[in-house]
């Protein structure tokens, strides 16, 4: 006999602010590429809220955009958008 899992609830309210770190080897284009990727998921994106992060060595970008998350399935649609992306190694 199946049980019914209630559906979890989230844990984020909506709207709210919602800081992703994205990561990627530091080559032209990668900030705007995902700056281009929020946009469409978050039209009022502020590309001026960027914070950027270089690794030690230089090679990596750390690239913190901030959105304003309406839902559990925007997030998860703009997380799936950026991990795809070829120039993104990691979302968190």
């Amino acid at each position: 006999m199946k049980q019914k899992i209630p559906q979890q609830e989230s844990l984020i309210e909506y709207p709210s602010r919602f800081p992703i770190k994205v990561m990627g080897v530091r080559v032209d284009g990668l900030v705007h590429a995902i700056t281009q990727i929020a946009h469409q998921f978050d039209p009022h994106f502020d590309a001026a809220t960027i914070e950027l992060r270089e690794s030690k060595g230089g090679k990596y970008l750390g690239v913190t955009i901030t959105v304003t998350a309406t839902s559990r399935q925007q997030l998860d649609e703009l997380y799936r958008s950026l991990s795809t992306h070829p120039m993104v190694k990691v979302v968190l």
